[in-house]
């Protein structure tokens, strides 16, 4: 994998793309690297996270910043990440009104999107033998599994909130498996979402330098995957994928629930249910047609942000 040459509006496109990586990390069951490899650039993603080691240093002391800059692909970071960053603090408002007002809706959409995404995985698949099946099944296993864990709560300590940050960063990256959602399970999802509505910069960079952490780490990993085993590791995020289907289910009725220090009643654990049984359970509509069709809108806006990245060259 190397870089890819970009003119000024590749590199808007690039914002874009992290924008709606962005809106999407700000949502308890949605991946940010799904949206980054559906819209074509999650190998170059990987590569340039890898770059970012001891070599970075070396080449940095030895020839400058132009080539260090040049070495961990800087221009790619700085838009992917710059516009990562603009969502979160602009969008994230806008996503958590809606998962608080309109969950069901916004269940369905990223239902349909995560649905596509699968397809928009295996389909890369050429054969599939027994170790490709395996590792399909594994990573929907493994996914499945994270949804039905049951949320903790521990203090927002600064040595949680790096840890947090390093692990959340790991699955951030992993298409089908949600940052957010791994921060909902360590019961740091809330009070990482206030720091950033709230500007807490002290959180927020211990909470960074867990991720830059992370990042570094993980990053050279996933990179190893693609280039040796780049079919084995298509499979296993298929699979992540398909298994995160379980919690953005859009209808669920609360088995368990406490109340956190706000007053505010927090779900432990939830059960997914027809639409009919929602109404019944909840006396809540279920939109059960305006929620299908916003499914069939997730997927065809798997459709678009596919040829976007197909048409812009990754």
């Amino acid at each position: 994998m190397k870089a890819v040459k970009r003119d000024k509006k590749g590199y808007v496109g690039l914002g874009l793309r992290g924008m709606l990586m962005g809106a999407a990390d700000a949502v308890p069951g949605v991946s940010g690297g799904t949206i980054a490899f559906m819209t074509g650039i999650y190998a170059e993603l990987i590569y340039s996270l890898k770059q970012c080691g001891p070599e970075a240093v070396k080449v940095l002391f030895k020839h400058g910043i132009p080539s260090a800059w040049r070495h961990i692909n800087g221009n790619f970071l700085l838009s992917v990440f710059g516009g990562i960053i603009v969502s979160l603090i602009t969008l994230s408002h806008l996503v958590v009104f809606a998962l608080e007002q309109y969950p069901v809706l916004l269940w369905s959409f990223f239902f349909g999107l995560i649905l596509a995404a699968v397809w928009s995985v295996i389909r890369h698949i050429e054969r599939w033998g027994v170790s490709v099946m395996a590792s399909f099944a594994l990573g929907t296993v493994v996914a499945f599994y994270v949804t039905i864990m049951t949320p903790t709560f521990i203090e927002a300590t600064p040595i949680m909130v790096f840890l947090a940050g390093m692990i959340a960063i790991c699955a951030m990256i992993l298409p089908g498996i949600s940052g957010s959602f791994i921060l909902l399970l360590l019961g740091m999802y809330a009070p990482m979402l206030n720091a950033v509505k709230s500007l807490q910069f002290t959180t927020l960079a211990i909470f960074a330098s867990g991720c830059v952490i992370g990042l570094l780490s993980f990053s050279r990993v996933l990179n190893w995957m693609f280039e040796k085993h780049k079919t084995l590791t298509l499979a296993l995020l298929g699979g992540f994928m398909l298994g995160s289907l379980n919690k953005v289910w859009p209808w669920k009725v609360t088995i368990e629930s406490i109340i956190n220090r706000h007053g505010k009643e927090i779900p432990l654990l939830q059960s997914n249910v027809l639409p009919s049984t929602f109404e019944t359970s909840t006396g809540q509509h279920s939109y059960a047609m305006l929620a299908l069709a916003l499914m069939l809108l997730g997927v065809f806006m798997v459709y678009l942000l596919e040829k976007f990245g197909n048409k812009t060259g990754n």
